[in-house]
């Protein structure tokens, strides 16, 4: 297989962007990584889409023709790829680009993802969320997922003693971060009180313990590695990629500490890339609630299981700590429009192996992880990223 590197990226604001339509930030964040990549529309094979619902969040199917169309590639007549996988699907996006340029299929290749979830009400926006929970096992019953999320932690808290507090901690941290971040939805640090004093959403999961609905878009372009050093002077490689399955439903599932899809697609991706958890300085993981992050860091093997709540309130994956974990304010803070979730976390990372992160720079970043999640964890996608010297 051919090496593959990433040598443009772009994104657009995160938020409740009620004057742009799907289209819009769909198009900015591709033409900013076209920019950044310097390459031009004829240098382009082929174009993948993350996107998991906008048939029922905006009433538009056949998303990846439409990104075509827009952006003034249809008379191009490029193949257009539209990839779902409940949150995972920028992720998986990405890996397929990734093997169709190792494969020898492809040179050049736009990978975009975005979603419009703020067209639709709250209640409406959850229900199109939960449903990459299981219909007939869980969401019929009336778990919500949220609620599916809180089962996990209140069986983490059980088992090995961590405390809200604790968990409050992982929205302080990311609340920092994105701050730092000018394209994040909350650019506003909280406290450990405001965390713990807001409403309840799913005990013991409360509203700052919750990522956000969002609108968004983000892309990168990847190039096969010796082409790519004509364009870039430091492409980031792919170094490693891994996904993995598991249980839809959490009845099913082996432990509801640990995500074992997790477990599995880190594994395949560190074993690829010939690389350890020790060896990352900077790592993207799937925040959408903070009990997620707590299992990432430990499903990964950067912290002892049962440790992550303990080490995330001790500071060691705060900004420039043991390991700097979402320093983009991950999905807590920079938002989550779903479908651009994965496709994000490789912004910030290529950024940060490029030096580029400003104030959030991580200081002698070389190897970047992300690590995103379908659902409530039935799909994870883990991958690894290299700075070239």
């Amino acid at each position: 297989m051919r090496d593959v590197a990433v040598i443009g990226v772009g994104e657009t604001e995160f938020g409740e962007l009620w004057d742009r339509s799907f289209r819009d930030i769909g198009i900015e964040a591709g033409l900013k990584a076209i920019q950044d990549a310097k390459i031009r529309s004829e240098d382009i094979d082929a174009v993948y889409i993350g996107n998991m619902s906008a048939g029922k969040f905006i009433d538009q199917e056949h998303v990846s023709a439409l990104v075509a169309d827009y952006a003034g590639l249809a008379d191009m007549h490029l193949p257009t790829v539209r990839v779902e996988g409940g949150g995972a699907c920028g992720a998986i996006a990405l890996l397929q680009a990734r093997l169709a340029i190792a494969s020898g299929m492809y040179d050049i290749v736009v990978v975009g993802g975005a979603e419009k979830m703020t067209d639709v009400g709250e209640v409406q926006a959850a229900e199109i969320l939960s449903s990459t929970a299981d219909q007939e096992w869980e969401s019929v019953f009336g778990a919500t997922f949220a609620g599916l999320y809180a089962m996990m932690a209140r069986r983490h808290m059980y088992e090995f003693g961590t405390t809200r507090e604790q968990m409050a901690a992982v929205a302080v941290k990311n609340h920092k971060n994105g701050a730092l971040n000018p394209e994040a939805q909350f650019q506003k640090e909280i406290t450990i009180e405001t965390v713990l004093q807001a409403p309840r959403v799913a005990e013991p999961l409360g509203v700052f313990d919750c990522a956000p609905l969002s609108d968004g878009a983000a892309a990168v372009v990847l190039c096969e590695m010796q082409k790519a050093r004509k364009f870039s002077d430091a492409p980031i490689r792919i170094a490693g990629s891994g996904q993995a399955s598991d249980f839809l439903a959490l009845h099913d599932r082996r432990d509801l500490t640990t995500l074992d899809a997790t477990v599995i697609a880190g594994k395949r991706a560190f074993h690829e890339a010939r690389l350890q958890p020790k060896d990352v300085q900077v790592a993207e993981v799937h925040d959408n609630f903070t009990i997620s992050e707590i299992l990432a860091i430990e499903d990964l093997r950067f912290i002892e299981k049962g440790k992550g709540g303990p080490a995330t309130a001790e500071g060691l994956t705060a900004l420039n700590g043991k390991i700097s974990v979402n320093t983009s304010g991950g999905l807590k803070a920079r938002g989550q429009p779903v479908g651009a979730t994965g496709v994000a976390q490789a912004v910030e990372i290529v950024r940060q192996l490029r030096g580029e992160a400003g104030k959030r720079q991580v200081v002698g970043a070389r190897h970047g992880l992300t690590h995103t999640l379908g659902g409530t964890g039935a799909t994870a996608v883990v991958h690894l990223f290299e700075r070239g010297d």
